[in-house]
């Protein structure tokens, strides 16, 4: 849920200049657009050149103007946006916003470049969620995690369900004035948070965009909340705990177990569901106690607490997914610091008003009530209901990965078997989930460097949109082992097998 922050590197300039005939001098028409219409204000504006923006470590390939506006909403709140239009050459009528990770509160800039270097033509924006990042709110959260001032209903609600609905149409306005007519299509891109973002504007704002593209969505973001917390309960003691080499063991066990089950010996479980691993195997005999190579009673129940996931403990009812076999080797974060960064300032700020409150003494069945009226109804964008984004002609892609570190994997799959639940059929005209095999919370999983990090989502969700293609696969590439490896995601419940060829060539295999 947390991204690293992103490094935002601003280079001398050669010339702030744009070449007469080409586009507009970025200055003088940032200051002449009006936006008091959207309750924008204009902050100001700077014009760069190709390789003086770097984000994530990648730079701008293109030129581009850069503008900034404020919005004000709710009693006395503020969300700050950047829109950056691109030389008209590199403009093609393409309006592309970018979400926010974590708790937001700082724009995402490395998102920013990634789509305006795609070569799909995009104007891009992105802002801040509407609150400021802190390290220190309330006596909440972990050290060096950005979290809102949760005491601000009007900011917590604004984070996801209606930051991007915020400043797209002013962004849309400064678009439209630039190159002298409207973006012809509307695309959002958002992982984890922003994945929520997603779901959100598919919710309640389904009229802005034409495609939405929701990686590793925490879109019942209360209830990943609760999971974390009892992640970290089930591995409170020293005897529960499991150190990063016993879930190595654990991981190489199930991959042992399930490696073949896609007809590729590559260390990787295409279908974790399809796999009848089990743990009980791993147990420790007496004289083996204590050993990374097998699991203690203590252990064992903690893995499988942590497999099953959080459950009431008055009637045994769900509460959120756990996670899925061959994902192990992700847990550590689990253990604790997921839930010091998000359960426990989430409870104590938002639930209960209490910066004294000891999460340890949550309720698994009277206190889950609390949650979901304090905290779902401002956080939680689940409702199946997606009918006025169909109607609109809108297109939903959704990737997760199976060993996220902070999504359980099947969560995704839920959703959208409660979507077609609520349509009463199949929903793949207008809404395509992909399964990524080894993948982690949006990009690589640390356990997995060989597998490809990179789904190539935009570009389908362009010929979904534009062309009426709809997605049965999706290209992954750039493994973080540097190997030139692709591999084919395909679109639920479809998973890939091989069938001949070259097994590092998406091509070699087929969904089925």
């Amino acid at each position: 849920m947390h991204y690293p922050a992103m490094l935002f590197t601003i280079l001398p300039l050669a010339s702030a200049l744009v070449l007469p005939g080409t586009t507009p001098d970025c200055s003088s028409f940032a200051q002449s657009v009006q936006l008091s219409g959207y309750n924008a204000t204009y902050l100001n504006a700077t014009y760069y050149t190709e390789h003086s923006v770097s984000g994530y470590g990648v730079y701008n390939d293109i030129p581009f103007c850069e503008v900034y506006a404020s919005i004000s909403y709710g009693s006395n709140d503020t969300l700050v946006f950047a829109t950056w239009l691109p030389n008209r050459k590199a403009y093609e009528d393409r309006f592309m916003a970018v979400g926010n990770g974590g708790m937001a509160g700082i724009i995402d800039y490395g998102g920013m470049i990634t789509q305006m270097n795609a070569g799909m033509g995009f104007a891009v924006a992105g802002g801040n969620a509407g609150h400021l990042a802190s390290e220190n709110n309330d006596g909440g959260g972990a050290p060096g995690v950005y979290i809102p001032y949760l005491h601000d209903k009007e900011q917590v609600t604004t984070w996801i369900h209606d930051a991007i609905s915020l400043f797209t149409p002013a962004a849309k306005a400064l678009v439209g004035a630039y190159y002298g007519h409207e973006a012809r299509h509307a695309y959002y891109d958002g992982c984890s948070t922003g994945g929520a973002q997603g779901f959100a504007l598919a919710q309640y704002h389904p009229e802005l965009f034409d495609g939405i593209v929701a990686g590793s969505p925490g879109n019942w973001y209360s209830h990943l909340a609760l999971s974390f917390l009892w992640n970290a309960q089930a591995t409170a003691t020293n005897a529960s705990k499991l150190s990063q080499d016993t879930l190595n063991f654990i991981t190489n066990a199930t991959l042992n177990a399930c490696d073949l089950n896609d007809g590729v010996a590559d260390r990787l479980i295409e279908n974790p569901l399809a796999c009848n691993f089990t743990i009980d195997s791993l147990v420790c005999n007496a004289a083996a106690a204590n050993s990374s190579t097998c699991l203690t009673p203590a252990q064992l129940k903690a893995a499988k607490a942590i497999y099953a996931g959080p459950v009431r403990s008055d009637n045994g009812t769900q509460l959120y997914p756990g996670f899925d076999i061959g994902s192990e080797s992700s847990w550590l974060y689990q253990e604790g610091l997921l839930s010091n960064a998000f359960s426990v300032p989430i409870l104590q700020n938002l639930v209960y008003d209490n910066l004294s409150y000891d999460a340890s003494t949550f309720n698994w069945a009277s206190d889950v009530a609390d949650l979901d009226v304090n905290a779902g109804t401002l956080i939680d964008e689940i409702s199946p209901d997606l009918s006025a984004f169909k109607d609109c002609g809108g297109k939903l892609l959704v990737t997760q990965g199976w060993a996220d570190a902070y999504n359980a994997a099947t969560w995704p799959i839920q959703h959208l078997e409660q979507v077609e639940d609520f349509f009463d059929g199949s929903v793949a005209e207008w809404f395509r989930l992909f399964m990524v095999p080894g993948g982690g919370h949006c990009g690589a999983a640390a356990a997995y460097k060989n597998v490809p990090a990179a789904y190539h989502t935009v570009a389908k969700l362009v010929s979904w949109v534009e062309g009426g293609d709809a997605p049965e696969d999706i290209l992954s590439t750039d493994p973080p082992d540097g190997s030139s490896r692709t591999r084919k995601l395909c679109s639920w419940p479809a998973t890939a097998r091989y069938v001949s060829g070259d097994v590092d060539d998406w091509n070699s295999y087929v969904c089925e």
